[in-house]
């Protein structure tokens, strides 16, 4: 009689090492190097901060600038995640010129802000700063989640903002292939209107409310967190994400009403991004007007853009020419600054920005 499987479960090797871990958690002394990449403070506008970071010691500066878009509540320092993880980090240690526009938190006076401030106003200001700062190249555009839903939309809107390519990672742009979303459908359809009462009175989506979506959105680990402390207690590193990891989650910040609410009707229930064409702030937005190279970057394991909803973008670019797309190991957040991410998405990254810097 065969006996049934069990499942593996990683047992700590190092178990004097495991004790070191553990005892500096149980004191609530710091595992993560959290300290940010050094970066220099080059424009405050009214809703945002353009950084540029420093450039690595010893390391010649080449290629053309990258700038990064953070989304709407999440905090931007998703790309600056802790020493050794981290995005910009990567990439200022390649030589790459980084640059990152930052919207910090969003109160109520922000309420009535909608997706086309970002497209039209914070996103190509910052750009153009870029391209003047970095001696007039063009900049490589690259957001997460949201802020790569920002990108595409800015680089469709304005064909003459100077740039060498754009990225969006983790974004999805079929929702139907979402499975939180699915789920929720017929309750959408009910309570529409609760909905848009709730954040019309609170004037957008509070902090705590945001990052219990974050929370949802990946209940599997966050259930099982404690056991994944204690069975990799030996692994520093792994000890180390998951601190910083805590960092990120508890910087969450609100959604704006407005732009909750263009999110919520227009993306959300009639999926409008499948089709290519958005009507935002009085036009239409076609993605198929996008002429400049295009890097669609998927999760395996995001459960919150799944590759099917992510993917899909690649067949709306008919105008870019050349469009790739890359799926790599991690979740929503994993993918952009996960610890596989060192050895896949970003070389990938970085492999298909250098094919398209003028050099």
């Amino acid at each position: 009689m065969s006996l049934p499987l069990v499942p593996r479960v990683r047992v700590p090797r190092d178990l004097a090492g495991a004790a070191v871990n553990l005892r500096d958690k149980a004191q609530g002394r710091r595992i993560a190097d959290l300290r940010p990449t050094p970066r220099t403070l080059i424009k405050v506008t009214e809703h945002a901060s353009l950084f540029r970071y420093d450039p690595y010691p010893g390391i010649e500066q080449h290629g053309e600038p990258l700038l990064f878009v953070p989304p709407l509540a999440a905090p931007a320092l998703a790309f600056d995640l802790r020493r050794g993880c981290s995005v910009v980090e990567y990439f200022v240690q390649q030589g790459r010129p980084v640059y990152l526009v930052d919207y910090g938190p969003v109160s109520f006076e922000h309420r009535e802000l909608g997706i086309e401030h970002w497209v039209d106003t914070v996103i190509p200001q910052a750009v153009r700063h870029v391209h003047a700062d970095a001696g007039d190249r063009p900049v490589h555009l690259a957001g997460w989640s949201l802020g790569g839903i920002f990108t595409i939309f800015t680089a469709a809107s304005d064909p003459s903002l100077p740039l060498a390519s754009a990225t969006a990672v983790a974004s999805p742009f079929d929702l139907t292939q979402v499975p939180l979303i699915a789920i929720t459908r017929p309750v959408n359809a009910v309570a529409s209107g609760l909905v848009s009462a709730a954040y019309r009175t609170l004037g957008g989506v509070p902090a705590p409310l945001t990052r219990l979506g974050f929370q949802i959105s990946a209940i599997d680990k966050y259930l099982t967190k404690p056991i994944s402390m204690l069975t990799h207690a030996d692994d520093r590193d792994f000890l180390a994400q998951l601190e910083a990891v805590d960092r990120f989650t508890d910087n969450m910040y609100a959604y704006p009403g407005r732009t909750f609410g263009q999110l919520y009707h227009v993306v959300v229930r009639s999926n409008a991004l499948a089709t290519g064409v958005v009507e935002l702030g009085g036009r239409s937005i076609e993605l198929a007007r996008i002429d400049v190279p295009v890097l669609v970057v998927a999760g395996l394991g995001d459960t919150l853009a799944p590759t099917g909803a992510v993917s899909h973008l690649v067949d709306l670019l008919t105008g870019s020419p050349d469009v790739q797309l890359v799926q790599a190991p991690g979740g929503h957040l994993g993918v952009l600054t996960g610890r596989a991410a060192r050895r896949t998405s970003w070389p990938a990254m970085e492999g298909f920005y250098a094919r398209h810097d003028t050099d």
